[in-house]
């Protein structure tokens, strides 16, 4: 993630800029709701259900950038303390089995996607299918991101994330692998 390429930037940059207009969004609704309840006795009753709808995507949205920037809380204790071989092993292992359970969170998405497209909310009647597109949006980020880094790990990439490796033991690899080019 060093040396990203400017169109990964720019989408990095333009997921930020959509999560802080999604929580402005939540914010404002909120406020508002509460104010007009209390101070004149009428809300919006569509606030509550867009402000659902705007979390779910505010929290889906952040869980692709914290997996892009690995900032989701992992432990590398056991990974740490196996020699590199088995480390890069245990790494292309995990990441099959992430593999495989973001494909079942994209069929199921997916699915609750064709399944919303027919329901619409209670308030508003948005269709459902746009609270479900959330999840299709992020378990296929993630698919790709994962999938990605699996490729590095196996092509035995400098830019590899491998759990548990040391700094000092990824640049190693990584001035090996220059030296060998």
């Amino acid at each position: 993630m060093a040396q990203d390429s400017l169109p990964v930037r720019i989408a990095e940059r333009s997921v930020e800029l959509l999560m802080a207009l999604d929580l402005t969004l939540i914010v404002v609704l909120v406020f508002s709701n509460v104010v007009s309840r209390y101070g004149f006795g009428a809300g919006f009753a569509g606030a509550e259900e867009v402000s659902r709808l705007l979390f779910v995507w505010l929290v889906f949205l952040g869980a692709v950038l914290a997996l892009r920037r690995q900032a989701h809380l992992g432990v590398e204790l056991l990974q740490a303390r196996l020699p590199r071989p088995l480390r890069r092993a245990c790494a292309v292992l995990s990441h099959l089995g992430m593999l495989y359970a973001l494909w079942l969170f994209l069929a199921g998405s997916w699915t609750q996607v064709q399944i919303g497209l027919t329901t619409y909310s209670t308030v508003l009647h948005y269709p459902n299918a746009f609270m479900a597109a959330s999840g299709l949006v992020c378990a296929a980020s993630m698919l790709f991101i994962v999938a990605a880094n699996l490729l590095r790990i196996l092509m035995n990439h400098p830019g590899a994330q491998v759990p548990g490796e040391p700094a000092h033991e990824a640049q190693a690899a990584t001035l090996a692998q220059e030296g060998a080019e």
